[in-house]
């Protein structure tokens, strides 16, 4: 499996799990030591591999513990603290590995809750561990940016020298991300006066047009980023290379991957096909409906949308024969198309986007049937 398929299976765990994991035990068994095995590569039984319980005297601190040490190539390489999943990440958290840092090989330190990952490094001095992480992962919402990276800290791709010659970068862009996103979800009074002043034609920006800005703000960044994500959207179901155009349609009984071309020349028929399409805001409403169902059970960067001029295909892997619905909204009467084990479609009436979380357990089933028959394949 690739870095990110592995991720990307460890974050639907997480998601069905979260609820039942609530002490620091049970979120190193349930996570933290699926992430070093499964994520990592390691062998989390193998004490040469991962060293649990890791000490080292420093100082006047006699005995103190590190709850994981990393080992490659017989050297200590990174140090993995842990706390409940229940409890958010804070820096006071960092004490034993700030100490353990500076008495070790080790040139990564990792933070983490089971959910969030925080990992460090000595950029701002060497030697001593940095008050903040050059790489921040977060399974419940993961930025595949962030997998390269953190390929190369896994057992078989180990190459630290790489990992730090990019951490400057990575740190930086990543912070400024996350103020971003922090941003965009809640404006500050400095982001509202910031804007404020490029558009308001008034003087002084005072309080008064400050809390007048407020509300436009953040209803400019929500519908910015709407904008974009349907922008993303519509490029990619119309694009030739996506194949937005190549799913044929199949009666409502006959199993989804039987499907034929019915002409000598496909490819132009495909063609003159694209051109009839159109993607409705109704349709993507739909299928991020269904995209935030199944995330449940698998990463959304395998959640692919197809449009055709009878229907809207939503695919796991972008391929045919895996759908997972259809969205039958070229018509008076709006239809869900669920499918079972066998690929046979059922269309199930609905009346708007929303009628689709109705529907929840039969699109998660689809979906956890083909991850079982890719799992038995090895």
């Amino acid at each position: 499996m690739s870095i990110t398929e592995r991720v990307a299976e460890l974050s639907a765990k997480l998601k069905q799990q979260r609820d039942s994991v609530e002490t620091e035990e049970a979120t190193k068994n349930a996570l933290v030591m699926p992430f070093i095995g499964k994520v990592l590569g390691y062998d989390v039984f193998n004490p040469a591999e991962v060293v649990p319980e890791f000490t080292a005297d420093v100082g006047t601190k006699k005995g103190e513990k590190i709850d994981y040490a990393l080992v490659h190539e017989g050297h200590v390489q990174i140090l993995i603290e842990t706390k409940k999943i229940t409890e958010p990440l804070r820096l006071e958290h960092a004490s034993q590995l700030f100490r353990y840092f500076s008495v070790t090989n080790a040139r990564i330190a990792v933070l983490t809750n089971g959910q969030t990952w925080e990992f460090y490094t000595d950029l701002d001095e060497p030697n001593k561990m940095d008050s903040k992480p050059f790489l921040v992962l977060d399974l419940a919402a993961i930025d595949r940016t962030l997998l390269p990276p953190l390929a190369k800290l896994t057992r078989d791709s180990f190459d630290i020298d790489s990992v730090l010659s990019t951490a400057g970068e990575l740190k930086y862009i990543g912070t400024i991300k996350r103020i971003l996103a922090a941003e965009f979800k809640d404006p500050s009074d400095e982001w509202v006066r910031f804007l404020a002043a490029r558009v308001y034609d008034g003087k002084n920006i005072t309080q008064k047009v400050r809390e007048q800005f407020y509300p436009l703000v953040e209803k400019a960044a929500h519908q910015f980023l709407t904008e974009q994500v349907n922008d993303r959207l519509k490029t990619a179901l119309g694009s030739d290379e996506s194949g937005s155009s190549t799913v044929d349609t199949v009666p409502v009984t006959q199993p989804a991957d039987q499907a034929a071309t019915t002409t000598e020349n496909p490819e132009q028929e495909r063609g003159d096909r694209s051109r009839e399409i159109i993607t409705t805001e109704e349709e993507l409403e739909a299928y991020r409906v269904v995209c935030a169902i199944v995330c449940s059970e698998v990463s959304a960067d395998r959640i692919f949308g197809r449009d055709t001029k009878t229907y809207f295909g939503v695919l796991l892997d972008d391929n045919n024969r895996k759908p997972i619905a259809r969205l039958w909204f070229n018509r008076s009467q709006r239809y869900l198309g669920v499918f079972d084990e066998n690929k046979t479609e059922t269309r199930l009436p609905i009346e708007r986007a929303e009628d689709i979380y109705s529907h929840s357990d039969q699109l998660r089933k689809t979906v956890a049937g083909y991850l079982s028959r890719i799992n038995e394949k090895g």
